[in-house]
């Protein structure tokens, strides 16, 4: 019998770009207090009438605003609230929002069917040097605080940033460890990165790697196929990788194809 192949249609709503983390490889952030929130007004009129286009599920992606920030709580509520929204609009909303404290996961639990946040990599890369959210301990900290909390949980590498062999394998054993404890892990993203060409206003972005050779996508396929549980779904964003390269990770284990379109302003 052949392996059933999932996607999920998706749309990706941006409250925020802004960021105080500053990875050397990120196109995607503006300095804080350099970019105007997506109002609930805003996300209404895009999420309306996506009712009618086939769309299932909505992906709150957001810079982080920092935890000591006077603007984090607005900033919370601006999430919470474009969840709740969107629930109301028949959608279910997923969240990644960098690390949330436990009371912030628990809050935001209540208005999503799932939550998510990349590990990336827990080796100490220097593209990470000036990024204080993507330490190891802190990110696991929030796999393990999902599982507490019994929340479906999405995360994953990326993948070309410095990074080698073993610390894909540190990674995905890392994952598999909390998830046989907790049983949420739902799905383990394998992206490959590749250097933006057009970095948003107020970006650092200092990242002179070339891109993630694809070839290479397969065996890390193959790695987190040994690695992982069985039931959680290995996904491959399918925009980042020719058609050839999809098949040969799809025959090596991938079960799941991103299939979202990202809200830019």
């Amino acid at each position: 019998m052949p392996p059933i192949i999932t996607y999920s249609p998706a749309y990706t709503i941006v409250p925020t770009y802004e960021c105080f983390n500053r990875c050397a490889y990120c196109n995607f952030r503006v300095d804080p207090g350099g970019d105007r929130w997506l109002t609930l007004d805003e996300a209404e009129q895009i999420l309306r009438p996506l009712r009618s286009q086939g769309v299932i599920e909505i992906l709150v992606l957001s810079g982080e605003v920092h935890p000591q920030s006077d603007r984090r709580k607005a900033w919370f509520d601006r999430i919470y609230d474009l969840c709740e929204l969107a629930l109301s609009l028949g959608f279910l909303p997923h969240t990644n929002a960098g690390p949330l404290s436990f009371a912030e996961m628990a809050r935001l639990k209540t208005v999503n069917v799932s939550m998510g946040l990349m590990l990336e990599q827990l080796a100490p890369l220097g593209v990470h040097r000036h990024a204080p959210s993507k330490t190891a301990n802190l990110r696991i900290q929030q796999l393990e605080w999902a599982g507490e909390l019994r929340i479906p949980f999405t995360t994953g590498l990326l993948l070309g940033i410095g990074e080698c062999e073993a610390d894909w394998q540190e990674t995905l054993a890392a994952i598999a460890q909390t998830h046989d404890r907790w049983g949420h892990i739902q799905e383990v993203i394998l992206q490959p990165h590749s250097p933006g060409k057009q970095p948003s206003p107020g970006t650092l972005q200092s990242w002179t790697g070339e891109a993630f050779n694809s070839d290479r996508l397969v065996e890390v396929v193959a790695i987190a196929r040994r690695l992982l549980p069985s039931e959680i779904a290995l996904q491959i964003p399918p925009n980042l990788v020719s058609e050839e390269t999809l098949l040969a990770c799809l025959r090596e284990g991938a079960t799941d194809m991103a299939a979202s379109v990202r809200k830019m302003k």
